[in-house]
């Protein structure tokens, strides 16, 4: 039966079981809707079975669909890596683009140092970044077949291959004007900026703070930790903020940095990636120049 499917009808399955929607897989694919609905009416034909079904006014997959999104998404994977292999990889001549997810935390402290041996090393070469989500997070596995590099500290993902970049640690981050440490019972009183929070937290930050018993007073939520200088100077707010970052806050901010009432872990940030980059020569030469970096920003 298979061989009745050839390559662009995978990618189309993948597009089709990924999206749930002919519309944006078509997008998905860069080709017209009709040619993905007349796609998916051939898939529909050769599994004997509808894969997507309208449920109001979204579409869901089939128990059938569900079962193949895994497995499909694999073999695309791997067909793109089979069909993109090259014998080697010359960086002064690649124009490759490597995209990569990190924070604007991540971003602040090494984007800087890996920008700079990215243009020393390989002048056509492009890295495009994009922000941490939730959506990619929870979806580390898949987001890594199409994406370089996640950028992460460790306890949010697991189960895929990484090497440790640095660390930092944990502090409070607060108005200037305050010159009294803060006590346990002063973080419990005061209200919290939480990064990356919805309840369950893709950030270690709101884990420290549940470890040590402090209550949540979440008043603001936002998907940033550069934009935490802005929250807190001139009032009696609170976050968590790395070191590293925090320094340069202190240094253009009305906002300083004070030790947390209690002993936090240590950040270990790390790459991450799709276990089918591991031996890619130009994925190595990417992880790589992070390393490098990564050693240049802790002299």
């Amino acid at each position: 039966m298979a061989r009745h499917v050839d390559l662009n009808m995978l990618t189309a399955l993948d597009a089709l079981l990924t999206e749930c929607s002919v519309t944006r897989a078509a997008e998905r694919l860069q080709i017209s809707q009709p040619a993905m609905s007349s796609a998916l009416a051939r898939l529909r034909r050769h599994f004997g079975d509808d894969l997507l079904v309208r449920v109001g006014q979204s579409y869901q997959l089939t128990p059938l669909a569900a079962r193949l999104a895994a497995p499909t998404a694999d073999v695309v994977a791997a067909a793109d890596q089979v069909l993109s292999a090259q014998p080697d990889f010359d960086p002064t001549l690649s124009r490759r683009t490597f995209t990569v997810i990190m924070s604007d935390y991540a971003l602040s402290v090494l984007g800087a140092a890996v920008a700079a041996l990215i243009d020393e090393r390989a002048p056509h070469v492009r890295m495009h970044v994009q922000p941490t989500t939730r959506q990619n997070v929870d979806q580390a596995a898949d987001e890594l077949r199409d994406v370089d590099l996640l950028v992460l500290p460790h306890g949010i993902v697991t189960g895929l291959p990484h090497r440790n970049l640095y660390q930092d640690e944990w502090a409070c981050l607060i108005d200037a004007s305050t010159d009294t440490a803060l006590t346990g019972e002063d973080l419990a009183r005061r209200s919290w900026v939480l990064t990356y929070h919805d309840g369950t937290a893709i950030t270690t930050a709101a884990r420290e703070l549940r470890t040590h018993g402090i209550d949540l007073d979440a008043r603001l939520v936002v998907d940033s930790y550069t934009v935490l200088p802005a929250l807190i100077a001139g009032t009696s707010r609170v976050a968590l903020v790395q070191r590293q970052l925090g320094a340069g806050m202190e240094a253009t901010a009305r906002v300083r940095m004070v030790d947390c009432p209690f002993p936090t872990a240590p950040i270990v940030e790390a790459m991450w990636w799709h276990p089918g980059h591991e031996n890619d020569p130009a994925h190595q030469w990417l992880r790589q120049c992070f390393l490098d970096a990564a050693i240049q920003v802790q002299q």
